[in-house]
């Protein structure tokens, strides 16, 4: 059989971006530079799966669905962003002395700063606010731990 004049066989058209796809690729780009949550709604339940256990992998991110009403709310926390601007703010406090107010936050992202501060040297963090009007402070330490330690054994003696 003679291959050079064999007729080629059409090109198969290049498959087109199914709808969770599209979702995911738009969640990324909104997400890009953004500290606050994404709430999608009107997925289904196979939809929402998809969608979770693709941000699941992914540490910069983290997944909740809430129930509202008769439905749920998918909502996509771009975690390492808020953790960059975290720092930053952290940075801010530890430099000027003067403490740094962030803006009102729900409780998951909260607890996402808390922790993330909790081993930092020189900060603290306190909540203030009531409801959705919630947010953190952070302060700068004025005497460290063992500075504390070292005046109360200085009072022993």
């Amino acid at each position: 059989m003679d291959y050079r004049n064999r007729k080629r066989a059409p090109r198969r058209p290049r498959p087109k971006i199914n709808k969770i796809e599209s979702i995911i690729i738009d969640i990324q780009r909104q997400l890009r530079d953004s500290i606050q949550p994404m709430n999608i709604q009107n997925l289904n339940a196979f939809e929402r799966k998809r969608i979770h256990s693709f941000f699941d992998n992914k540490p910069e991110y983290k997944t909740k669905t809430y129930r509202v009403d008769d439905g749920f709310v998918f909502r996509i926390y771009p975690v390492g962003n808020l953790k960059k601007f975290v720092e930053k703010k952290a940075k801010e406090a530890i430099e000027t002395g003067n403490p740094v107010q962030l803006p009102a936050m729900s409780s998951f992202e909260r607890f996402i700063i808390h922790d993330h501060l909790k081993d930092w040297e020189g900060i603290e963090t306190t909540s203030y606010g009531e409801d959705e009007n919630r947010y953190i402070e952070i302060h700068p330490k004025r005497f460290g731990r063992t500075l504390k330690k070292i005046i109360r054994k200085i009072k022993i003696f």
